[in-house]
């Protein structure tokens, strides 16, 4: 009888436990899986400038960071396909960590965190390698992400990736082109789960030489307000709308407020066009633009 009784009471144990198992396993199942996007800007500026206009210096070139950030947004939502993103996180060098104005308008950009480590009097990075491990290894930690993007090239970066893996969280080493050799450490490549390069097409819309000689400004061309910016970008999305159609909207309305690269790029350059004024560097009007081609866009929907 006491055998019974206690047979009894491990299968309901059992059952209970299996129980609450499933529940657990359901509840994973439908927990969406994250990524994030960290980004070594001084290795971004290096890598980019040398394989686009030839240099590293970056006051002899102009990067289109929002851009070019919009970008790798709209690369990794094609990669990590059921995934959602966290952030992007954008690690660069100030003096005393006291922001640029570049680096204020970077910030400014949804779903962008940008951390400042030190330059010191040779301009170099200070710090980065260490807030890029702290922010991997806390938010592989609290399993907020299961997909790192890593754009970067430093040997350092290898106890973030092992930091980061160390807690279940899957690393992706994204990489520019390099016209001579390899740009990134080996060591780093041998750690990370996969390896990506990007080319000279990829960066060519969001690098360009910087001219020294005459501005648009100089030019005699002034600056346009935001509010025709703005209707600029509403009068592009209705001709898109119109050559594409619907079937198009209904695709791209998920992304918002992103755009794929290949629209903003010719979003971009259609703006240029009517408005004959640069738009490069010029993060306000941007914005701006994609403003209005998207409130056009979400009305006709």
């Amino acid at each position: 009888m006491n055998d019974e009784i206690e047979i009894t009471a491990i299968s309901a144990q059992l059952e209970r436990t299996n129980g609450l198992l499933e529940r657990v396993l359901a509840e994973v199942a439908k927990t969406p899986s994250t990524h994030a996007i960290f980004v070594d800007a001084g290795y971004v500026y290096a890598a980019a400038g040398r394989l686009a206009v030839g240099t590293e210096d970056r006051r002899a070139f102009d990067l289109d960071a929002e851009g070019l950030i919009e970008a790798f947004i709209d690369k990794a939502r094609t990669i990590f396909a059921d995934s959602r993103l966290l952030r992007v996180y954008w690690y660069d060098g100030a003096r005393r960590r006291i922001h640029t104005v570049e680096q204020q308008s970077i910030a400014e950009l949804p779903d962008v965190k940008v951390r400042l480590g030190n330059l010191n009097a040779n301009n170099q990075q200070k710090g980065v390698d260490s807030l890029i491990r702290t922010d991997l290894e806390s938010l592989a930690r609290h399993r907020a992400i299961s997909d790192a993007a890593l754009i970067g090239g430093d040997e350092d970066l290898v106890s973030a990736v092992e930091a980061a893996q160390g807690y279940g969280a899957r690393v992706h080493l994204w990489g520019i082109e390099a016209s001579e050799g390899r740009n990134q450490a080996e060591p780093l490549l041998w750690e990370v789960d996969s390896q990506r390069t990007f080319d000279l097409d990829f960066f060519k819309p969001y690098v360009s030489r910087r001219s020294v000689t005459m501005s648009y400004e100089t030019a005699g061309t002034p600056r346009p307000p935001r509010d025709d910016v703005r209707f600029v970008g509403a009068q592009i999305a209705a001709k898109w709308l119109a050559a594409r159609g619907r079937e198009a909207l209904v695709d791209l309305l998920p992304g918002h407020p992103y755009l794929p690269g290949s629209v903003d790029q010719e979003l971009l350059v259609e703006a240029e066009k009517l408005l004959a004024y640069s738009l490069r560097g010029q993060s306000d009007l941007r914005r701006a633009l994609r403003d209005g081609f998207w409130e056009h866009l979400q009305t006709q929907y």
